[in-house]
């Protein structure tokens, strides 16, 4: 085994269960950048970027209607709860922009 494998398997036993929850997290925490409401991660500004945000969403929309009646109470709040809150911040970066 190489050292670069060495270094990328003790990496990935530091991640996170690979879950629903870490999923919507994920596409959540990126439409959170594209909206501009955490700083973008190569400049540490925040940088709104609206197409790429309601790619974004509408992903996470995909993922709701798919999984609709096939999720527990916790993972259904979870996408709900992001989905409503993306959705506002995209109203207001469009309004804005």
């Amino acid at each position: 085994m190489t050292d670069a494998w060495k270094v990328a398997g003790e990496a990935a036993k530091k991640l996170p269960p690979a879950d629903f929850a870490a999923l919507v997290q994920m596409l959540t925490a990126q439409a959170l950048v594209a909206v501009g409401a955490l700083p973008h991660p190569a400049t540490g500004k925040p940088e709104a970027q609206p197409a790429f945000a309601k790619h974004l969403i509408d992903l996470l929309a995909v993922i709701e209607q798919k999984t609709k009646g096939n999720l527990d109470a916790r993972e259904t709040s979870l996408l709900t709860d992001a989905l409503h809150l993306l959705r506002l911040k995209y109203m207001d970066v469009s309004k804005s922009g």
